[in-house]
């Protein structure tokens, strides 16, 4: 993901991924196929919510205060929007979901992106 240029972001979504994966497997061995497909989507709706804030934090080009500010209000704006729209879109189209599978590993990947404040930028940059 070299389009976003934050490198706690890039660290947090690429986590974020590997719990998805990870939860699925483990939802698909104990609940079967629409316990993984369940697990999936919940961590999916996070990941592509996270993407979408960083890319918009990433297009960031302002130098001040209130322009970084109003770029992070937005990005959140437009994060949350895309939780609820992701949210109800997989609730009414997949008629098999399993709640606890979907919501457990939403939860799950919404505190791993809480985690970015403790990633440090001190390694390589990400070209």
């Amino acid at each position: 993901m070299p389009w976003i240029r934050n490198r706690s972001l890039h660290v947090v979504i690429r986590w974020q991924v590997l719990l998805t994966a990870f939860m699925a497997l483990v939802f698909g061995w104990i609940l079967g196929l629409h316990g993984a497909v369940s697990g999936f989507l919940g961590g999916m709706v996070s990941v592509i919510s996270s993407t979408i804030y960083a890319l918009i934090i990433s297009s960031h080009k302002g130098y001040t205060a209130g322009g970084a500010i109003r770029t992070a209000l937005r990005a959140e704006a437009v994060k949350i929007i895309v939780i609820i729209a992701s949210l109800w879109a997989v609730f009414a189209a997949y008629k098999e979901v399993n709640p606890t599978a979907f919501i457990g590993v939403f939860i799950m990947t919404v505190i791993i992106f809480s985690m970015a404040l403790f990633v440090t930028n001190d390694s390589k940059d990400i070209k």
